[in-house]
């Protein structure tokens, strides 16, 4: 059994200041009560704290410890307390953020700059994954926000669907396509649904999820068998794949629009317009926003416009 917390702070105040009067004025009550609590915290220990010389307290070996132990914990929680005070009167503390791979390295390490720029005692921890890491961290308490593609999460389930509110907030365009000296080789220009799905392909994910709704969005078919030759963790890798040789692959147009100006990669048109992809934020429902939430948030949405991140996804001068 743990011993009364209240004692252990009492035994801090006693040890700290040497003297059961100053203690007692410290914390505001009797003398009388600081001797009692003491005692009792003795008695609950069965161990002696303190050795009484007339007016005066000496810590024994057993007191010593108990300090040791006691005065880390009193100074975080009281450093924690006064943290905790000061973020509900501007942003300070912690902020812990979910987003896709690809996304959360080219934009977050500048918005994070800019925004502690004006708010420099807030700290960020930043999860980059897909949806089905990101889901359940926000669920769990363990993201404060997340940002997913909705493109991915097509079709999946991650728990619960309704303790979620998400917003869509950034678009981008998604298309399939392969190397130029592939597409020579393999496409030449037939771009049916036969051709294509007889071809080989770069997997994002075991799941072949992202290519199958590329072929259910152009096609309206998606029970198709397609020939992984390569399965991989992260979109920059399904773009060097693409770039050498290795087969087709879905990808975000705006990270390769050097590569498709240059003919290095091309893009697979079909009559159907490009998937727009939709990165979302995603919070717990009936979370109630802390004011760094709040204000990182708008400033989020704010920076999103100012520097015309979803035009610059979507190709749009």
């Amino acid at each position: 059994m743990l011993p009364d917390f209240n004692r252990l702070k009492i035994f801090y105040y006693i040890f700290s200041l040497k003297s059961v009067v100053a203690a007692a004025k410290e914390l505001h009550i009797t003398s009388s009560a600081i001797s009692q609590n003491l005692s009792k915290l003795e008695y609950e220990l069965k161990i002696q704290l303190f050795t009484r010389l007339h007016k005066k307290l000496v810590p024994t070996s057993a007191g010593e410890q108990l300090f040791n132990i006691v005065e880390p914990f009193i100074k975080d929680l009281e450093q924690g307390i006064k943290n905790i005070k000061q973020a509900r009167q501007k942003p300070s503390g912690l902020l812990k953020i979910g987003s896709p791979i690809e996304f959360g390295k080219s934009y977050f390490p500048g918005i994070v700059a800019r925004f502690r720029e004006v708010y420099p005692e807030v700290i960020f921890s930043l999860k980059l994954g897909d949806p089905s890491e990101i889901f359940p961290m926000i669920a769990n308490g363990d993201l404060d926000f997340g940002l997913v593609d909705a493109f991915l999460t097509q079709e999946q389930i991650f728990g619960d669907s309704g303790i979620y509110s998400i917003e869509p907030l950034i678009e981008e365009e998604v298309i399939l396509a392969c190397s130029k000296n592939y597409y020579d080789k393999e496409i030449r220009g037939d771009h049916s649904f036969e051709n294509l799905a007889s071809k080989e392909f770069i997997s994002y994910q075991r799941t072949s999820l992202t290519l199958k709704n590329w072929f259910k969005h152009h096609f309206n078919k998606f029970s198709v068998n397609l020939n992984r030759v390569m399965t991989v963790d992260s979109h920059q890798a399904v773009i060097t794949g693409i770039t050498h040789n290795i087969g087709l692959g879905v990808i975000a147009s705006h990270i390769v629009q050097k590569e498709i100006r240059k003919n290095i990669i091309v893009p697979i048109k079909t009559s159907c317009q490009d998937v727009i992809n939709k990165i979302s934020l995603v919070l717990l429902q009936d979370k109630i926003p802390t004011r760094t939430e709040k204000t990182f948030l708008k400033y989020f949405k704010e920076d999103i416009l100012r520097t015309g991140t979803t035009k610059k996804y979507l190709n749009i001068s």
